[in-house]
């Protein structure tokens, strides 16, 4: 059986006070409503970290500088037409103000209080490990 194995790149921003950027995806999206790290699809020819890059200046207004951008870690997860690879970098620095241009809200949230937002299934095993790296503590 095959199985087409989507490649999709996400981002976590964190800002100096040790918060995490989520964003809520609009009512016209699957899985409407629910909280994700910015990122999108990997396209025909492109590297992750050029997605990403092109992703934050189309979804939130930024620039973001390759070096910036440090992979933490990664999600696999099968939904029922398509499995997911997702890695998911974090950036600390970028230029330009962040704005919602693609998604229906942003929210600036500490690692810990990221389990109180309701996410799709591959971004919520990502939580731990943002809050590993900003020292939160374990859910």
């Amino acid at each position: 059986m095959s199985v087409k194995v989507v490649l999709v790149v996400a981002c976590a921003l964190i800002d100096v006070d040790g918060r995490v950027l989520i964003a809520q995806r609009p009512s016209e999206k699957a899985m409407a409503g629910l909280w994700e790290f910015p990122g999108g699809k990997v396209e025909q020819g492109e590297r992750p970290e050029q997605t990403l890059i092109r992703e934050l200046e189309e979804e939130l207004g930024i620039t973001v500088e390759e070096p910036c951008l440090a992979p933490l870690t990664f999600a696999s997860h099968a939904y029922p037409d398509f499995h997911l690879l997702m890695p998911l970098y974090v950036c600390r620095k970028w230029q330009g103000n962040v704005t919602a241009r693609e998604h229906a809200q942003l929210a600036w949230v500490r690692a810990n209080r990221l389990g109180g937002y309701p996410m799709p299934p591959a971004d919520e095993p990502l939580v731990s490990h943002l809050m590993e790296l900003l020292g939160t503590g374990a859910p």
